[in-house]
């Protein structure tokens, strides 16, 4: 099978957001992918969307099989130039484990540190991500506010892109600038 991955186009708008839709509804509810699905769209809305950064793996058919979504993002307003977060990540059902999402997200670190990024926050299972050279954010003086509602401490992590990139970022995170996590 031919992977391809790319910045997203236009004309994949909507297959993507369907595609992201479909797998949430799967792993999580309607519900959970809906909120998802808002996610995505209010970012490519905002001032802080980076379509370069917005990527997709295709097949062999240009079906859309996979996406991640890197996006500058800020700490009490501050870092904005240095900071990405990446959510959501989403890999077709079927084609799940066959290290789709680690690709996707491999690129995005690859592009990002070209462009300058230094830092890449995520929130999720550590599991999952502890791999890709993630590390509990909250080490590094970067905690999550209450509001935020995470599960455990360690499920909001940071890689550095650079040597020693958090060394001067820290602060309470929290996801007040999007309409949809409220």
């Amino acid at each position: 099978m031919t992977r391809t991955i790319k910045p997203m186009e236009k004309k994949y708008l909507h297959s993507s957001l369907c595609m992201v839709r479909n797998t949430f509804t799967d792993s999580e509810n309607a519900e959970q992918a809906q909120v998802v699905v808002n996610l995505i769209e209010e970012i490519r809305a905002k001032e802080y969307y980076l379509p370069e950064l917005e990527l997709i793996m295709v097949d062999e058919d240009d079906e859309v099989i996979g996406y991640a979504q890197f996006s500058r993002f800020h700490i009490e307003g501050r870092f904005s130039d240095e900071l990405l977060i990446l959510t959501p990540v989403a890999v077709k059902t079927d084609l799940q484990r066959q290290h789709i999402s680690k690709e996707l997200i491999e690129a995005g670190f690859e592009k990002a540190k070209k462009m300058g990024f230094k830092v890449v926050i995520v929130e999720g299972n550590p599991q999952n991500y502890r791999s890709r050279g993630f590390v509990t954010s909250e080490d590094f003086g970067i905690t999550a506010a209450e509001s935020v509602g995470l599960p455990a401490p360690e499920c909001l992590m940071v890689k550095e892109l650079e040597e020693n990139a958090l060394s001067g970022i820290s602060g309470v995170l929290d996801y007040t600038y999007y309409e949809s996590l409220k």
